[in-house]
């Protein structure tokens, strides 16, 4: 049977691996949230430039209705 000492070792070298796991994990999790923060931003300015671009005059694009010839089933 193991003597207490040498239970105790095994017992902090284990701790020692789970907290080095969770560290990984950790870092691993920062990551992943840093570029999903990152892909939200770019989401985000690419709406608002979307939004602005709709919100700008069309009159170019679009002739004036009040010289539209009226459609043929008038």
């Amino acid at each position: 049977m193991p003597d207490e000492s040498t239970q105790l070792e095994q017992r902090i070298v284990e701790l020692e691996m789970r907290l080095a796991f969770q560290e990984q994990a950790l870092s691993e999790l920062s990551d992943a949230l840093a570029a999903a923060r990152i892909e939200v931003a770019e989401g985000a300015e690419m709406l608002r430039r979307a939004l602005e671009a709709v919100k700008q005059p069309r009159g170019e694009f679009y002739a004036d209705p009040s010289e539209e010839p009226p459609p043929p089933h008038y």
